[in-house]
């Protein structure tokens, strides 16, 4: 693929925990005229770390520059860049169903087995399923059960791990001695 060819790449940024951090890392991406597609902030595995990940559509070029840009702020650590295949990474969905249709609907209980998702909860108004995957899984049973009706819907962003050993511990070891 070259590197002028769009294609979805995420961002790990490892940073301090500043108020005004994530404004600052958002408006690289709005100056350059480029959608977030999910963004997760999260503990990293070093106490008081904080991991964000972030999944943009650009050009590997684009993302080179947005690296070196976020790796300008003073709190920033440091800043990886991958493409989907290089990581291993889950999404989670969140459905909110009428109760009555887990009984009155043979069908939504073997949507519920084929796609193996969990029931979270149950009461007597509504039940919510929670489904986690990729993003066209997701996708999947999102359509299956909109048949149905969906009482409320709500999707993270992309969480991920990358398949390579990342030497980012050591790293960030050494920064916090």
């Amino acid at each position: 693929m070259s590197s002028n060819t769009k294609q979805l790449y995420t961002v790990s940024i490892y940073t301090e925990n500043n108020i005004g951090l994530l404004n600052r890392i958002s408006a690289i991406f709005q100056r350059r005229h480029i959608n977030i597609e999910s963004l997760n902030t999260s503990p990293s595995e070093i106490e008081g770390v904080s991991k964000f990940t972030v999944v943009v559509d650009v050009t590997e070029v684009d993302i080179q520059k947005i690296i070196g840009q976020i790796e300008k702020q003073v709190e920033v650590i440091k800043a990886y860049y991958h493409n989907l295949e290089d990581i291993i990474y889950q999404i989670s969905g969140l459905f909110k169903i009428k109760s009555e249709l887990l009984f009155e609907e043979r069908q939504i209980q073997n949507i519920i087995k084929e796609s193996n998702a969990r029931i979270v909860t149950v009461n007597k108004d509504f039940f919510v399923l929670e489904k986690s995957g990729k993003k066209e899984e997701i996708m999947e049973l999102y359509n299956k059960l909109s048949v149905f009706g969906i009482m409320q819907y709500t999707r993270s962003g992309l969480i991920a791990v990358t398949k390579e050993e990342m030497r980012i511990s050591t790293l960030l070891q050494n920064y916090n001695h």
